[in-house]
């Protein structure tokens, strides 16, 4: 971990050359929700591939893109796709986009994802906003020697998720009045989705949604001093005794179709940000 400092340091220069302002908040959007990055204002675009020492983004779904600009006049920088432990990268390469957020100045992430639903009171289309998480990645962003000046040895997480953000959101559904939950999210490795007796073990352990990213972000986020909201998209039902076939595209489908939803909740996130909040 030592060796980042320098590398984040370079890629956060890299970005402000090309766009000057002090970002607010850092959005994380994932697969088939890159559309939010059409309402900013003012807006440039850089490639991944561009910036030193970013990751390219090769899943389903994700543009490979980070687009600076202003959402409800806030600055924001929203990464259009992620890396995941599936295409081969380690965590510590997954999670240096958020340390360059962090770097950029923002104070809050919103990280998104498109899950599948292992509560039976959820449906597909519907959002959660993310209360706590389980880490099955088998790994952890943050092993190896600590640098202090990213953040501390043994960060503290009583409360990944802001709890007055995650009380805004629900609000927010609750008067733009559709359905809206709060829950666990699971992290596995992937590529392939579970099989049912896995779904029934995820169920059992305390899960409400699953998903293949995410809590490898946030660990990196409250261990960087970031505030986090965690939203999750359920694009598919993952129950064992009534199981269909899950395929790519219908997933993609399910997340462009809740994206207006997501967004509201993101949108006001970010609004709550305005005057340096």
């Amino acid at each position: 971990m030592l060796d980042q400092f320098d590398k984040i340091t370079e890629a956060a220069a890299f970005i402000a050359s090309q766009w000057a302002p002090r970002p607010a908040v850092g959005i994380i959007l994932g697969s088939g929700l890159g559309g939010i990055g059409t309402a900013l204002a003012d807006k440039v675009t850089i490639p991944y591939d561009s910036i030193p020492h970013f990751a390219r983004s090769t899943a389903h779904g994700h543009a490979g893109q980070l687009v600076c600009g202003l959402l409800e006049g806030v600055p924001v920088v929203v990464m259009e796709g992620r890396q995941h432990a599936y295409e081969g990268y380690p965590l510590a390469q997954i999670t240096f986009p958020v340390r360059v957020v962090k770097r950029l100045g923002a104070g809050l992430l919103v990280v998104t994802n498109a899950c599948g639903g292992l509560n039976p009171q959820y449906r597909t289309g519907d959002l959660m906003v993310i209360d706590d998480h389980i880490n099955l990645l088998n790994g952890n962003p943050l092993i190896g020697i600590n640098d202090e000046r990213l953040g501390p040895r043994f960060p503290d997480m009583s409360a990944p998720y802001t709890p007055a953000l995650i009380d805004a959101a629900l609000e927010t559904a609750r008067r733009e009045n559709f359905a809206c939950h709060r829950g666990v999210y699971v992290a596995v490795t992937g590529p392939n989705l579970e099989t049912r007796a896995e779904y029934r073990f995820l169920r059992g352990i305390g899960a409400d949604v699953v998903g293949m990213s995410t809590v490898p972000e946030v660990i990196v986020a409250v261990h960087a001093g970031l505030e986090v909201l965690g939203i999750s998209v359920i694009t598919d039902m993952c129950l064992p005794d009534h199981l269909e076939v899950a395929t790519v595209e219908n997933i993609l489908a399910a997340a462009r179709t809740a994206e207006p939803k997501l967004r509201s909740l993101i949108t006001a996130a970010v609004r709550s940000r305005r005057g340096g909040a």
